[in-house]
């Protein structure tokens, strides 16, 4: 690990402009995924912003009746909070199926979703890859790609977004505010927030140099039944091959987004016209343009599955 300085930040302002006006820094809160990047000098900030002493581990309901989550509510208790458990269950659901228990007492709901791909070459130094050294090719496009992204990938890389938290939230349409260096503030819709990959994979959100997540709000519950279903090659501690956060409602409708698919968490809103036809004509909406490879090709079969699977979990306890 590479020598670094370290400071406390006030407030979420000062943070975003210490972050503007310092190369090479860095935000930390749990510090879950940074901190490993750091010690196989992958991230080599060389400023660490503390931001765990900001008030932002609180959360609220909104005025329209939605909830406001703070950038550093640990992933714990925003799964264990009651109102997210009675009327986002889905977001809870899809929370406990990540990481261990105490990755989630430790990690934050803005890390959590800004947590960099598990892509086993982004990972290893000695493989080109073009989030780690721009214009140095995809070791994962010709290589073991087993895990990798299906659809919305490009030619420069094939990674895809390990949070399960975005996932559901992504289906709720949640909304992250932030503030900016000069002190400006934001809402960002989250199908906004994360990029994909095109010809600037290393860029890999919209946020701006410095700005920093405040809030996630959810808006007034969608009430129906709510679902997180994670596939993956263990039943613990492993990231998804594919997962499917959905919210159906009594006459059928509802809401489907996937993970383990692509470089961001993956909704197609005109699929979902198509749920009241069953799992195979939402998938062919949801995946319409998938580059699969011979490693990779099983997941789209495999995203019919699971949706088939939550739509029958649906229909059984309707």
């Amino acid at each position: 690990m590479k020598a670094f300085s370290y400071e406390r930040m006030q407030t979420p302002a000062d943070a975003a402009a210490a972050a503007a006006r310092t190369p090479g820094a860095k935000f930390i809160a749990g510090g879950t995924n940074l901190l490993d990047l750091m010690k196989l000098e992958i991230e080599t900030p060389t400023h660490l912003l503390d931001v765990n002493g900001l008030d932002l581990d609180r959360m609220e309901e909104t005025d329209d009746g939605g909830l406001r989550i703070g950038a550093l509510v640990r992933n714990t208790d925003l799964a264990a909070d009651r109102r997210v458990r009675r009327d986002y269950a889905v977001l809870s659901r899809a929370l406990l199926a990540g990481a261990s228990g105490q990755l989630r007492n430790k990690a934050t709901t803005a890390g959590n979703l800004l947590q960099r791909t598990r892509c086993p070459y982004f990972y290893d130094t000695d493989q080109p890859c073009n989030k780690r050294h721009p214009g140095s090719g995809c070791a994962a496009i010709g290589g073991f790609n087993r895990q990798h992204a299906v659809i919305g990938a490009s030619d420069k890389c094939i990674a895809t977004h390990p949070s399960d938290m975005a996932v559901a939230m992504r289906a709720l349409d949640a909304v992250v505010e932030t503030v900016q260096p000069d002190g400006t503030t934001r809402s960002i819709p989250i199908a906004d927030l994360h990029r994909l990959p095109g010809d600037t994979p290393q860029d890999e959100t919209t946020l701006v140099a410095g700005e920093l997540i405040t809030n996630v709000v959810l808006p007034k519950p969608l009430g129906g039944q709510h679902f997180y279903r994670k596939v993956r090659d263990r039943a613990s501690y492993a990231f998804a091959l594919v997962s499917v956060a959905a919210v159906v409602q009594r006459d059928g409708s509802g809401r489907i987004a996937l993970g383990g698919v692509a470089h961001k968490p993956w909704r197609v809103e005109a699929a979902e016209a198509e749920l009241p036809g069953g799992a195979k004509a939402v998938t062919t909406r949801l995946l319409a343009g998938a580059k699969t490879t011979h490693e990779n090709a099983f997941k789209l079969p495999l995203v019919e599955r699971t949706i088939a699977a939550v739509l029958v979990d649906a229909g059984a306890r309707a």
